[in-house]
């Protein structure tokens, strides 16, 4: 069997205090961090080193630090576009990390990449900000049972992760009947996120991001680079742009992307920092597939061996390598 090696994202709620301090230590990250701190405006070596809980969680300052935290572990695993073209067979991204995943495939720049979740992570804040709304995962449980109950609430599925886990999203009060009322088997745990994403309440982002799209010239995928709406492989980079705008008024269909990583026989898979959540989901949706969560650089040796072991040929990737590597100031 031909092996199947993939880089995945992960999204809003991964990041923790003092991620990045040592990833700084290895030789070009600290400059290549600020370099992406200049393009979005934000001081990304204090929120990756410094900035305590409650700063990184604001939706403005996490999104950016999470990008550009991919970003830093991407160019130590893969020094050069052409370790990226011969190694990766597919990429894609959780909820905010699909943009990260878009740098990997080479349809943005980092600097399109930075200015977008910039951007991104202001809108959805503001959205936020109008209505008292939240999110609560939904572990456990049959899934139609769970689907019921949330409907029942009035709240949105807004992650589909897979490997029996549900996010609902929705008002406060929603969410506190969901909790009243809660699937059988099933437990009800509210997350620390500033609001219901993924859901309507963010259509004012949505809104906001398709002012800025035009103006930004993506290039098609060089690697498979799979979506959050329907887990399909996306091979145009305007449809790319498109999706990844109108995803944050839209579900995550993360167990749908799983779905396809599975048909495309993916035997390797290696999760950029700050790594563990979808190597988890991983494990539970796709047994038999090697996985290594980056957290931090004393996981590269590993990284690196699965890479070695399943790293495919290029001759299967679509389109030409980026002239400049993901996260480099070019």
């Amino acid at each position: 069997m031909e092996d199947v090696l993939v880089v995945v994202c992960p999204g809003q709620g991964a990041q923790a205090p003092g991620m990045l301090s040592p990833w700084l230590e290895l030789p070009g990250a600290r400059s290549q961090l600020q370099w992406l701190s200049a393009v979005c405006g934000l001081d990304l070596v204090a929120h990756g080193t410094t900035s305590d809980a409650a700063t990184i969680r604001d939706t403005a300052v996490a999104q950016p630090l999470l990008v550009a935290s991919g970003l830093v572990a991407l160019r130590a695993l893969l020094p050069s576009p052409e370790d990226v073209a011969t190694a990766v067979s597919a990429t894609a991204g959780h909820s905010v990390g699909e943009i990260t995943a878009a740098v990997v495939a080479g349809v943005l720049t980092p600097e399109q990449a930075l200015v977008l979740v910039r951007e991104r992570g202001r809108a959805m804040a503001a959205a936020a900000a109008v209505t008292r709304t939240g999110m609560s995962a939904v572990v456990g449980g049959d899934p139609e049972e769970v689907e019921a109950a949330v409907a029942r609430a009035g709240a949105t599925a807004a992650n589909r992760n897979g490997g029996g886990q549900v996010v609902a999203a929705g008002t406060l009060e929603q969410l506190a009947a969901l909790a009243a009322d809660p699937p059988a088997r099933a437990r009800v745990i509210p997350l620390q996120v500033a609001g219901a994403f993924h859901t309507e309440h963010m259509a004012p982002a949505v809104e906001v991001l398709e002012r800025y799209a035009p103006a930004i010239a993506p290039a098609d995928p060089r690697v498979l680079l799979l979506s959050n709406a329907d887990g399909a492989v996306v091979a145009d980079g305007a449809q790319v742009l498109r999706r990844v705008v109108a995803q944050v008024a839209n579900p995550v269909r993360w167990d749908l992307c799983q779905e396809t990583l599975a048909g495309l026989g993916v035997t390797g898979l290696v999760e950029l920092v700050p790594g563990g959540t979808l190597t988890g989901l991983a494990r539970r949706s796709l047994p038999g597939v090697e996985a290594v969560a980056l957290r931090t650089p004393d996981d590269l040796d590993a990284a690196r061996d699965l890479l070695a072991r399943h790293g495919a040929p290029a001759p299967q990737r679509t389109g030409a390598p980026s002239p400049h590597h993901p996260g480099s100031p070019a």
